[in-house]
């Protein structure tokens, strides 16, 4: 029994020896880390990944600022050093960040989730809440082991190819009772993805988007031509800020992203007569996406369906999951966590959540089946037909309407998905334009006024 004991002891011992703690605040200086700049001498087309990326815009994000701020005001700066530590790390752990408003802040903090930042993280010290180790200097840590520099050291970390080098922030519990906030990583974990070894970088990190494609290129302009190399984009869904803060250059590999997320489809009976209830059923599945759909902080983010019948005349039938006039969703099953506050109220202020009231995003792979129903009038002209489209936001127009002012952003809705259905015939489905059809009608047209003005001549 002593000897058992003794071993628990050693076990103990040795144990919490080896345990690592996440670099505090105001541990390092600012000045240990270079900024985009220079490392864009060499990393050129990286860096221009990077800069269209939410990573590069973290701290500058005005949504983040603005809640950043007014969650500080609500919580008498509790959240400041805890918000900050994924937004702008290097302000942080350099005692830059708290105060919150930014005034002590240097420009490389200021650079949010920065290049020199990722790739001098040496280890982690656990998933969740900003848990990294950041040991800046000489030597830069990623996927490779054969990645000379003559500007710094390279060595290979096993990190960078895992998804806990994301879950270090991409899980964020709240500071004040735990709760479950975002849950990006812990639902991968838990996914089909996990199990085949399908981690963040392969989709999020290659043209591929649902699955790994290599990118063949070169890390730095005196490096080898390789086989893949990561894409520094890493993007998500946030078209709304993507498109802002880069002047409407970097939203669309978002809006692809989130075009490749899900599938929908919709069961309508063949034949209907004046007087039927009619029932329809739209099946949203999560085809493409390794975590819950939609995720990050999803207490404001908005996945609905939108269905709309119509008849051969155009009279619209019925409709579900339209938009009011101040931008609400009407009547719609909208894919989002929903929290609580102390009193029970439902709240989207992530500080002041005390309890998760309902969570009805989808899993990866699975599928949601909405049922939707209307009476068929008389006079209806065949034959009839129904559209679907699964839609999606950053936030509600009333969140950011409080935010900035009302007029000052509208946010804009990305259609992820579109079905169809008929009803009494084979309905005419809406066409969509060629992509691409304007350029060769171009063409054909400089072609054409170049032969007539030969011919003139």
């Amino acid at each position: 029994m002593t000897f058992l004991l003794f071993v628990a002891a050693i076990l103990f011992v040795t144990c919490t020896a080896s345990a690592v703690d996440p670099t505090g605040f105001d541990e390092l200086n600012s000045e240990d880390f270079v900024t985009n700049s220079k490392c864009a001498n060499c990393h050129a087309i990286l860096r221009s990944q990077h800069e269209g990326s939410m990573h590069a815009f973290a701290y500058s994000d005005p949504l983040y600022q603005k809640e950043a701020l007014l969650a500080s005001e609500d919580t008498n700066g509790q959240t400041d050093e805890f918000c900050s530590r994924c937004h702008t790390p290097i302000g942080v752990v350099s005692g830059e960040v708290p105060p919150i408003d930014g005034s002590m802040i240097s420009d490389v903090a200021a650079e949010g989730v920065q290049c020199d930042f990722c790739h001098t993280v040496s280890e982690s010290a656990g998933i969740g809440d900003g848990s990294f180790v950041s040991s800046p200097g000489d030597v830069k840590w990623g996927p490779r082991d054969d990645a000379p520099s003559a500007f710094h050291e390279s060595e290979f970390n096993g990190l960078y190819t895992e998804a806990e080098y994301c879950g270090m922030c991409h899980n964020v519990n709240s500071p004040f009772n735990g709760l479950p906030l975002d849950d990006t990583y812990t639902f991968w974990s838990e996914s089909s993805y996990a199990e085949e070894g399908v981690v963040c970088q392969d989709c999020h990190m290659s043209p591929g988007i649902t699955h790994f494609e290599a990118d063949p290129g070169r890390s730095a302009s005196s490096s080898p031509k390789r086989d893949h190399i990561p894409v520094h984009e890493i993007v998500g869904g946030n078209y709304f800020m993507l498109d802002i803060l880069t002047d409407g250059k970097a939203g669309d590999a978002a809006v692809e992203r989130l075009q490749k997320a899900a599938t929908l489809e919709v069961d309508a009976p063949e034949d209907a007569i004046s007087g039927d209830d009619v029932s329809i059923k739209v099946s949203v599945t999560n085809s493409g996406a390794g975590h819950k759909l939609p995720t990050g902080i999803s207490e404001i983010r908005q996945m609905w369906v939108s269905v709309s019948v119509t008849d051969a005349d155009g009279v619209l039938l019925y409709s579900s999951g339209t938009l009011d006039g101040e931008g609400n969703v009407e009547e719609g099953i909208i894919y989002h966590t929903v929290l609580s506050d102390a009193d029970g109220d439902v709240t989207t202020k992530l500080w002041q959540a005390e309890a998760i009231v309902s969570d009805n995003r989808i899993l990866p792979g699975d599928t949601a089946v909405e049922s939707h129903s209307f009476v068929m009038p008389e006079g209806a002209a065949d034959p009839i037909l129904v559209e679907a489209k699964l839609l999606y936001r950053s936030a509600p127009q009333s969140i950011v309407d409080e935010l900035f002012g009302k007029g000052t952003h509208e946010v804009p809705v990305i259609d992820m998905a579109k079905a169809y259905g008929s009803i009494n015939g084979e309905a005419e489905v809406p066409s969509s334009s060629t992509p691409g059809f304007g350029v060769i009608l171009l063409i054909f047209s400089l072609i054409a006024a170049g032969c007539v003005g030969r011919i003139l001549k």
